[in-house]
């Protein structure tokens, strides 16, 4: 028997819709490629989506059709988003950081008909442009005015392109499993892979991400979506800022210090998610310039493991929330959390911290489990490590025009990630599968050694790699960048890491290069490391 209740589906189009009608007077700010700010309503931003459906819908797009952009956190990529969304095309976010080929590769694997451009990065479209045929129209997102010279073929300004077109047009209405979005991993091994995500599944991540122990946004926010919407639908808070009627606030290109901090202020903003980069960069800034923040009350960091010194100075010095996220591409992307919860609130001090450098737990519509070699489920006793796998309505089953099953047989997904997960449902990464170290039939992290490296004065980064062993089968070799006139010596650093791991994770070697090789969105290659140092010998 099946229950008596409404077949409504679950698209995108109905978050803006509902911010609209319910929260039309809250606004959108942006800082703006061209300068200044902007800012309008979500009762002007509902109205520009439409018009900017109704306009592609003149050019020929329809249901699944791809269109990409390649563009900053602003007022008008959210509005292409949602209107590209809202015709049943689908959403292709190009990363820009990504090196030229895989550019080239994904555009055309996805076979995007139109390209949505930044000013920023109308140089980098330019250079490539003969090699997209697939591309039949660039729109240059600024208006007339600021409309540069340019070697696109069949390129028009954002604004002109969207005068033609009124706001009288209905969203379309399709299965809610039809596709939405189209997003590239970062290709650390091998082409990038695209994660295709479908309106179900945006929209319950959303709702997901907005539950108070994800970053619990409400209508009384003002949020900062400082990470980008290339990056895996800008961790789906372009979507859950809406759905709450909080207010959205977008960095555009400014993503230094200093203009972070002055959207921080001026918009008084509550909220904010980014990178541990973006926020080692505005901490800079506050502490040369004494300068706080009264406003902001809770940060999301991932994308990357988050420092301790970060943790405890955002905390104890500017009275912030730090919640440590982690996720992938193939999850919309969001994992975990590390909030706190009743039976750990009592915690202070180092436990305190410590609990916080966790990855976190999940969030209900996430399930989550390690296994060992075998595919046997393992302990959550907070020590045993094993392959950590995942599940549920926003988690990837496949990869676009990639044939294949990417799950096993009851459904999991593999992350890829070596990890372990306590009793209360903490998780901790503790290194990639192909990065960890094998050593006499135990496991070293990779991850937790340079996360410790890095505390010691003179140190700038750190990568760890398992080099072949005769007894050992693999030891570690530290590789290490000093900062710029540091001149730290192997033995300092052996002598720091002393007492902070254990004694037979201690590396067997240090070696110093000039620079430690990242792909296009900063992951360390270490690939390349491993292959540069492969004939070493202990």
């Amino acid at each position: 028997m099946l229950g008596l209740m409404q077949d409504y589906p679950l698209l995108v189009q109905t978050i803006l819709d509902h911010a609209a009608l319910n929260h039309g007077e809250r606004e959108m700010v942006t800082r703006s490629i061209e300068g200044p700010i902007r800012r309008y309503t979500y009762h002007d931003l509902r109205i520009r989506a439409l018009r900017v459906a109704k306009a592609l819908q003149k050019e020929g797009i329809g249901l699944g059709d791809r269109i990409a952009t390649m563009a900053w956190n602003t007022d008008r990529h959210v509005e292409v988003w949602y209107g590209i969304m809202g015709l049943g095309a689908i959403s292709h976010t190009v990363n820009p950081r990504l090196f030229v080929e895989q550019l080239i590769y994904i555009i055309n694997h996805a076979e995007d008909k139109m390209l949505f451009v930044d000013l920023t990065f109308v140089p980098i479209v330019e250079a490539i442009a003969k090699q997209l045929p697939s591309i039949k129209k660039y729109i240059i997102l600024t208006d007339d005015q600021h409309m540069p010279e340019t070697s696109l073929p069949n390129a028009h300004a954002y604004e002109t392109w969207l005068a033609a077109s009124d706001a009288d047009f209905e969203w379309l209405s399709f299965d809610e499993n039809t596709a939405a979005g189209l997003c590239y991993t970062s290709g650390t091994t091998g082409n990038p892979k695209g994660v295709l995500y479908s309106h179900r599944s945006n929209v319950l991540h959303s709702l997901m991400c907005n539950q108070p122990d994800v970053l619990g946004v409400d209508s009384r926010d003002n949020v900062l979506p400082i990470v980008p919407m290339f990056h895996a639908n800008a961790w789906a808070i372009t979507f859950s800022i809406p759905a709450a009627g909080a207010s959205m606030i977008m960095p555009g290109a400014g993503m230094d210090g200093k203009s972070i901090y002055e959207l921080l202020e001026s918009e008084k903003v509550s909220a904010s998610a980014a990178v541990p980069t973006v926020w080692l960069g505005l901490m800079q800034y506050l502490a040369d310039n004494d300068l706080k923040l009264p406003y902001l009350k809770r940060v999301l960091i991932g994308g990357a493991a988050c420092p301790r010194m970060m943790i405890e100075t955002l905390e104890n010095d500017y009275g912030m929330e730090v919640i440590h996220g982690w996720g992938m591409t193939e999850m919309s992307p969001v994992g975990t959390t590390g909030k706190l919860k009743n039976a750990t609130e009592h915690l202070q001090g180092d436990e305190r911290i410590n609990l916080k450098l966790k990855q976190g737990r999940t969030p209900y519509l996430v399930e989550m489990k390690i296994v060992d070699d075998q595919g046997n489920d393992l302990p959550r006793d907070g020590v045993t490590s094993g392959h950590l796998l995942v599940r549920g309505p926003a988690v990837s089953s496949g990869y676009f025009k990639i044939d294949g099953d990417i799950l096993n047989k009851d459904g999991w997904f593999d992350t890829g990630d070596i990890a372990n997960i306590d009793s209360l449902g903490y998780m901790q990464i503790t290194d990639r599968d192909k990065d960890v170290i094998k050593s006499g039939g135990e496991w070293i992290s990779s991850i937790e050694i340079e996360n410790t490296a890095i505390g010691c004065a003179g140190v700038a980064e750190a990568a760890v790699i398992g080099i072949a062993h005769p007894k050992w089968t693999e030891r570690p070799l530290l590789i290490i960048v000093r900062k710029p006139d540091a001149d730290v010596s192997a033995e300092q650093i052996l002598a720091y890491l002393d007492g902070k791991i254990a004694t037979w994770w201690m590396p067997d070697a240090v070696e110093f290069i000039d620079e430690i090789p990242h792909t296009a969105t900063g992951k360390i290659q270490k690939m390349i490391l491993r292959e540069q140092f492969g004939g070493y010998q202990f």
